[in-house]
C-alpha cells in the first residue's frame, strides 16, 4: 500500500508462494481511514475485498473487469452512473447485499498505429456527482501507476536487480523484506523533507541521487549537505501513462 504523491510504503503483507495478492490486500486495509481514497487494479476487484474496504470509512476507486455485472440505474449529467454491486448472482436477483456505487466509463485513444483504443470502468463510493466529477476520477485514477514507480525504486535502484535475498527461512525472508522497507519509507521521508527547500514535489526529487546523499550519514534529520546535493536536481516531467496492465 503506496502513496501516490510521496511513493511512501506504508503498508505491506507477505505471504506463502500459492497466496496472491488480492488474498494479500485485505492485511493492509488496516492501514486506511476515511480520509483514504484507494486506487486499485482490476484484479483485486471482489465483492468481500470491496467490502472489507469499505469499512474502513475510506473511499474507493477501482478498476473494474470488463465482464463485471454493472446495470445503468441512473445516469448522471458528468455521463457517470449509479448502479450496485452484489455478493452473487441469487443476491442480485433478489435485491440483497446491495452496496451502491458510481461507475465512470472512458477510452484512451490509441497513442501508436498498432495500440487500439482502451475502454474502462471504474467504481467508485463517491456517489455524489458534484463531489467528484466522472472526468476528475478518470484523471486521479492514472495516479494508481505511481505504485509501480515505488516498486521499481525498491527492486532495482535501492536493492539493485541482480542481488536476492540471503534469507533461506521464513523469519529471515520477512526480517530482510521489511529491512528493505523500512529503508526506502526513510529515504521517501528524506525526500518529503528536502522538497519544500527547493519548491520541488517529493516525487521529483531523483531517488537514486538521495540514496547516495544519505548514504555516509545516519543522522535523523537532512543536514544543508544532504539538501544541497538532493534538492537542486529535478526529475524530468513524465506524460502520464493510460495503458491497462
Amino acid at each position: 500500500l503506496a502513496e501516490c504523491g510521496t511513493h511512501a510504503i506504508i503498508d505491506a503483507a507477505i505471504g506463502a508462494y500459492p497466496q496472491g495478492e488480492a488474498t494479500l490486500a485485505r492485511t493492509v486495509l488496516r492501514s486506511l481511514s476515511d480520509e483514504s481514497l484507494l486506487l486499485a487494479d482490476r484484479g483485486f476487484f471482489s465483492y468481500p475485498l470491496w467490502s472489507a474496504a469499505c469499512a474502513t470509512g475510506a473511499d474507493l476507486l477501482w478498476r473494474m473487469k470488463s465482464d463485471a455485472v454493472l446495470p445503468v440505474e441512473q445516469r448522471h449529467k458528468d455521463g457517470s452512473f449509479a448502479s450496485h454491486i452484489y455478493p452473487s448472482t441469487k443476491d442480485r436477483r433478489h435485491g440483497t447485499g446491495a452496496i451502491a456505487v458510481r461507475v465512470i466509463e472512458y477510452t484512451l485513444d490509441a497513442t501508436d498505429d498498432d495500440v487500439e483504443a482502451v475502454t474502462s470502468r471504474l467504481a467508485t463510493t463517491i456517489t455524489d456527482p458534484a463531489q467528484a466529477p466522472a472526468a476528475e476520477l478518470a484523471d486521479l485514477y492514472c495516479e494508481r501507476w505511481e505504485i509501480e514507480s515505488a516498486f521499481d525504486e525498491l527492486k532495482t535502484h535501492q536493492r539493485s536487480p541482480r542481488i536476492v535475498l540471503r534469507s533461506k527461512l521464513p523469519d529471515g525472508v520477512r526480517q530482510e523484506v521489511y529491512g528493505y522497507l523500512c529503508v526506502h519509507y526513510a529515504i521517501r521521508w528524506l525526500m518529503h523533507s528536502v522538497a519544500p527547500e527547493s519548491d520541488t514535489h517529493p516525487a521529483r526529487v531523483p531517488l537514486t541521487r538521495t540514496l547516495r546523499a544519505a548514504t555516509p550519514t545516519p543522522r535523523s534529520h537532512p543536514d544543508e549537505r544532504t539538501i544541497q546535493q538532493a534538492a537542486p536536481f529535478q526529475l524530468i516531467e513524465r506524460h502520464e501513462r493510460h495503458l491497462a496492465r
